[in-house]
């Protein structure tokens, strides 16, 4: 009997391997191999060419000691964007997500591709029509209007103006925020069941707000959870949006620089990987906070 036991649990044990299998190797060759890797070369000095030579926390201390670029302008710009793309971009997905829940199904699908849309050509708009919208001659749309309208003399440079390009970011940023996350919110306000809300208005519930504080939030929460990893993750991951709009990397004057473009320029341009896995590191771990805080609010508390 014990041995027969011993078996049974020896091939539960086996199946459970076997199921968990796919899912180790691909987090194995995605996520935990490439973090091993980045933080071992970020205790190296690394050309692309030569060997790697240890250089143990060297690359740390120089961030935090030497790198005045970094500590002046990347880490300031990186905060200051995503501190407002991240949760704006956030509450606006909420809120829109919210609002197409209460019309029909048929308008509804439209609207959430149209607002879905951006944030899939996101580059492809910001060359072509953002571009154009803030050109620096007469041609732009802003300047065009503000010569019409006698507002100004002469066209402004916006995309290369210390003084206006990370504003135009963030504008863009928040444009394009409808992703991944935003459809998450949608399912989950649109998976809420009737009859809580029948049963809450019979409790009390007098008003759509109330009904959104007490039951639309409380129902969703693994759908919040998962909007505010993608919106912090989106919001510091983002390096493309100063580079394409200025068209130079670093930016200018690095007005619009931030920690994936700071890494991109020492990775790929200087060729300094140690460095940049280094920055990268410091990175994910900002990341991960960030999620952990996010869990706290909206995870499960069993």
């Amino acid at each position: 009997m014990l041995k027969k036991f011993k078996d049974t649990l020896a091939a539960d044990g086996f199946q459970a391997f076997l199921m968990l299998l796919p899912y180790a190797t691909l987090f194995s060759l995605f996520i935990a191999i490439p973090v091993a890797v980045a933080i071992g070369l970020s205790m190296t000095h690394f050309n692309v060419i030569q060997t790697p030579d240890f250089a143990g926390l060297s690359n740390y201390v120089r961030i935090l000691t030497q790198d005045e670029i970094f500590m002046k302008y990347i880490l300031p710009n990186t905060f200051k964007y995503s501190l407002i793309v991240g949760p704006g971009g956030y509450i606006l997905s909420f809120m829109f997500a919210w609002m197409l829940a209460q019309i029909q199904s048929g308008p509804r699908k439209y609207l959430t591709l149209i607002l879905y849309l951006p944030s899939m050509l996101g580059g492809v708009f910001i060359a072509v029509i953002w571009r154009t919208i803030f050109a620096g001659d007469k041609g732009g749309y802003i300047n065009a209007m503000l010569l019409e309208w006698n507002v100004i003399q002469t066209p402004i440079q916006f995309l290369i103006s210390p003084d206006y390009l990370m504003n135009i970011m963030i504008i863009v940023a928040l444009w394009s925020a409808m992703g991944i996350g935003f459809l998450a919110m949608l399912a989950g306000i649109l998976n809420v069941p009737e009859e809580l809300y029948e049963a809450a208005y019979i409790d009390g519930i007098k008003n759509k707000f109330q009904e959104l504080i007490y039951i639309t939030i409380p129902s969703m929460k693994p759908q919040m959870l998962f909007g505010a990893v993608m919106a912090i993750v989106g919001a510091f991951s983002t390096g493309y949006m100063g580079v394409a709009l200025s068209g130079a990397n670093p930016t200018p004057e690095y007005s619009g620089q931030l920690i994936y473009n700071h890494i991109e320029d020492f990775g790929f341009q200087r060729y300094e990987m140690g460095y940049a896995a280094a920055i990268s590191v410091i990175l994910l771990l900002i990341i991960w906070f960030l999620s952990r805080v996010s869990y706290k609010l909206f995870g499960e508390k069993d």
